[in-house]
């Protein structure tokens, strides 16, 4: 029986070859998820062992790790440790914020989000390395690090400008070309000397760390050294020593583990693409059975097994499985590639190799291969079951109904789902967002199970115009995809879930630009507002607005990180009086009005989630201290977004200003003023930092879409996959429906059917297939996401907007979709021989 399946495969290879396409597509997505998670492993993993090269680190309990307000280290210690003996060097870590002007003056944006920052060039740091030209040694000079130097357009010797620190813009000279031994993942990194990094970026003489680098002996013994030498130091400035590894193993760890999200990510677009592949395959050996019901029932008049009858088909899905993931493997590695490639001109370097091991390989294969054998167990256990003396019949019976169970199983699963989602929507429930998630995954299984019942109505509905308009053409195309209803189900459904998950993805991003404006329009009552292409506004511009003429308050809004009752939480800190001059926000309790210093504002989520309420003492720990405040009011306000609200004096009292930034600042204009001739005087300030816009509410509402947007845009890449797929499960069913009908087609061309009526017929039923899983999709896609709003109130998505001209516009491209797909087969079936078609058994 294998020869027999292996013979199957060989003599009707086209007809398995897009269902290992579809296989292909799918194992590519996992095969380069999990290739692209290794090769930005081991990016950034090179860059900590790299740039991470200390025996020993001395700092506070957090103060190493990337997040935290850990304790700073005084830059006082650094010459007590050199006396310590086994270190050598003692190197603090300077570093701070940074806006750098390329060849072309406008300000050097990071690649892929990646920070900008200036550091501190010690002489002693082995991390680094002077190719070209000569370290920086005074506050006019800087160096760059040759990935920044080469995206600048600058070059040694040029004169450029800089922001280092919030300060007024300067003029250097960049005198250095500066190496790591590892990409830098597009980070743009500028070097100073160690002298102006330290007076810039550790005013106060406090540190993230300090780095120790030994004589050679064992790194613990380094640091017993240090502790044991220098205990009553370290004890009075809370800090401590670590060994290096100890310290490369937690940030390797971290990333590990934002990494890990991303790939869950990816993994399940991944899921879906092999999800709706699925269907190809199913469609695939389902039509290919009833094709063979002749050839099978003889094989089992012969003496074969119903056993060996199925294994003979799963063979055949095991070889369309093993096929298409290997194919897939190589496409994954390849798409990768194409990334990388990508992210490079975006100006982010990644590892030079594209790592693939054994188990990416092997989990690859292992799914594709169980997709194809579940798609293709049903039709196979159909085959192996059908009596062979009914198979051997000419008018050979299909029972290929949809059946009770089908349709009652169907309409149970929409029901619970709906259900579900409507309990999500109930307020006070804690778990809404899970229960929305199982809802909709029940009302889409639902709705899968249950489309052969509904095919013949609603594709009888679809079709009355074209069998109006086209006689007797649209009569035809009609009856053939209401045949089998199960067989175009499968195939609709298919594009139904890409469909679905495409208007759902339009409905969140129209809702989620709209409350963005109304939260705008609602909250943010100042004339104007500052932000910056970096996220992070110079302090120094608060400054410079502040003296611009006809500006009444200036109110920036700075934000850190804090431990909050002993978790890690975003805290914002303002000026008292900020919610009468700049925002008017929902007040649940208190008077957000009576917010001084020792006191602060806290959101009625996270107030809610916590038991905090009016009078409640927090405690705040930061880099520079720790203190209690008292809440004074419980408010929601989407505009601010944090959980914690202090006075700006709070925050500059709890962290160092290098470890704070400014986000926003509000302008609130004296009412005599002209706007106009006010905002010219603020756009000449704001042009001297290069990176800084002042905008109005509707220009901040805009940079707000246009992030949702830019999310949009990534999540129709990802979703256009199961699209694709889905496209070319019309052309499969298509093509083998053809082939089902090869008889029935040359009579058809026999009794006077031109070759353009016939491949009208094939392009109308593709129509209507494609139309009928788009309308299907974007009605389920539409109506689940219209819950989200309510669901997800809290969170700042308080508006639906069903964007009905985008939906409209799939619908038309489904139209398109089906023109295309039609093509091949329609060629096909137009090239028939009449007679050998007639003969066709």
């Amino acid at each position: 029986m294998r020869r027999v399946a292996l013979r199957g495969v060989r003599s009707h290879l086209g007809r398995f070859l897009l269902s290992v396409l579809a296989v292909l597509l799918g194992v590519a997505f996992v095969a380069g998820t999990f290739s692209l998670r290794a090769m930005l492993s081991s990016t950034f993993g090179e860059l900590v062992d790299t740039s991470m090269l200390g025996d020993a680190y001395v700092g506070g309990p957090t103060g190493l790790e990337t997040e935290g307000p850990g304790t700073r280290v005084p830059l006082d210690l650094v010459d007590p440790l050199l006396e310590v003996d086994g270190v050598d060097a003692a190197v603090p870590e300077v570093s701070g914020p940074v806006v750098l002007v390329g060849a072309d003056g406008t300000a050097v944006i990071s690649g892929g989000g990646a920070p900008s920052f200036a550091t501190g060039l010690h002489p002693d740091e082995p991390a680094t390395e002077v190719t070209g030209g000569r370290a920086p040694s005074g506050p006019g000079e800087i160096g760059l690090e040759t990935n920044t130097l080469r995206t600048s357009g600058l070059a040694v010797g040029d004169t450029t400008t800089v922001v280092v620190g919030g300060e007024q813009p300067v003029e250097v000279e960049v005198v250095g070309e500066i190496a790591f031994g590892a990409p830098v993942a597009g980070a743009t990194i500028v070097f100073l000397d160690p002298a102006t990094a330290e007076s810039v970026y550790a005013p106060d003489g406090l540190v993230a760390a300090i780095a120790l680098y030994g004589d050679g002996r064992d790194e613990q013994t380094l640091v017993d050294a240090v502790t044991a030498a220098l205990a009553p130091e370290l004890q009075a400035a809370g800090v401590e020593v670590r060994t290096g590894e100890e310290l490369r193993t937690e940030t390797r760890e971290q990333v590990e583990q934002i990494l890990g999200f991303v790939s869950t990510f990816l993994l399940v677009f991944a899921a879906v693409a092999l999800f709706v592949g699925g269907f190809i395959i199913a469609n695939t050996f389902q039509m290919t059975v009833r094709q063979r019901q002749r050839e099978l029932a003889m094989l089992r008049a012969l003496g074969a097994s119903p056993t060996q009858v199925f294994t003979s088909i799963l063979v055949q899905a095991l070889v369309v499985g093993v096929l298409g993931s290997a194919l897939g493997v190589a496409a994954g590695v390849g798409l990768v590639a194409v990334l990388r490639e990508v992210f490079a001109a975006m100006g982010m370097e990644l590892s030079g190799r594209i790592p693939l091991d054994t188990s990416t390989v092997v989990v690859a294969v292992l799914v594709g291969t169980l997709v194809s054998l579940v798609s293709a167990a049903v039709p196979a256990r159909r085959a192996a079951l059908t009596p062979p003396v009914e198979a051997m019949r000419d008018d050979v019976v299909v029972h290929d109904g949809s059946g009770r169970w089908r349709t009652a199983s169907g309409a149970l699963l929409v029901a619970l789902g709906v259900a579900a989602v409507v309990a999500a929507v109930q307020d006070g429930n804690g778990n809404d967002g899970a229960l929305l998630g199982v809802g909709a995954a029940g009302v889409v299984l639902g709705v899968l199970v249950l489309t052969p019942a509904v095919v013949p109505v609603a594709l009888r509905a679809l079709a009355a115009p074209v069998v109006l308009a086209l006689r007797p053409l649209g009569g035809l195309a009609r009856g053939n995809v209401t045949r089998h209803p199960r067989r175009t189900a499968s195939t609709a459904g298919a594009l139904m879930i890409g469909m679905a998950l495409v208007s759902a993805a339009s409905v969140i991003a129209a809702s989620t630009q709209a409350s963005t404006r109304a939260i705008v329009e609602e909250e943010a009552t100042a004339d104007l507002l500052v932000q910056s292409a970096t996220w992070s506004v110079p302090p120094e511009l608060v400054n410079d607005v502040a003296q611009v003429d006809g500006v009444a308050e200036v109110d920036p809004l700075w934000f850190a990180t804090l431990d909050v009752d002993g978790a890690d939480r975003p805290v914002l800190g303002v000026r008292p009086g900020v919610f009468e001059r700049a925002l008017d926000v929902v007040v649940d309790s208190g008077d957000p009005g009576d917010l001084v210093d020792g006191t602060a504002v806290v959101q009625r989520t996270t107030a809610r989630d916590n038991g905090w309420d009016v009078g409640t003492v927090l405690g705040l720990r930061g880099g520079a201290g720790r203190t209690d405040v008292r809440v004074v009011a419980v408010v929601d306000s989407r505009a601010l977004g944090v959980p914690v609200i202090v006075t700006d004096v709070t925050l500059a009292e709890l962290v160092p200003v290098a470890e704070r930034s400014i986000d926003t600042v509000f302008l609130t204009l004296d009412p005599a003023t002209d706007v106009a001739e006010v905002r010219d005087s603020l756009d000449e300030v704001a042009a001297r930092y290069v990176v800084v816009s002042v905008l109005d509410a509707e220009q901040f509402a805009d940079r707000l879409a246009e992030q949702v947007d830019q999310i949009l845009v990534i999540l129709y890449a990802l979703l256009g996959l199961s699209i694709v797929i889905a496209v070319l499960g019309i052309v499969n069913t298509l093509a083998l429906s053809i082939a089902e009908r090869t008889r029935e087609i040359g009579l058809l061309r026999a009794v006077g059917l031109g070759r353009l009526q016939l491949a009208t017929v094939v392009t109308v039923e593709s129509v209507l297939t494609a139309v009928f899983g788009t309308v299907l999709g974007i009605a389920v896609g539409t109506g689940l996401a219209a819950t989200l709003p309510t669901v997800y109130a809290d969170e700042g998505l308080s508006t639906l907007v069903v964007p009905w001209a985008q939906l409209g516009a799939f619908v038309g491209l489904a139209g398109v979709v089906g023109v295309v797909a039609a093509v091949w087969p329609a060629v096909r079936a137009a090239r028939m021989d009449v007679l050998e078609a007639i003969s066709y058994e």
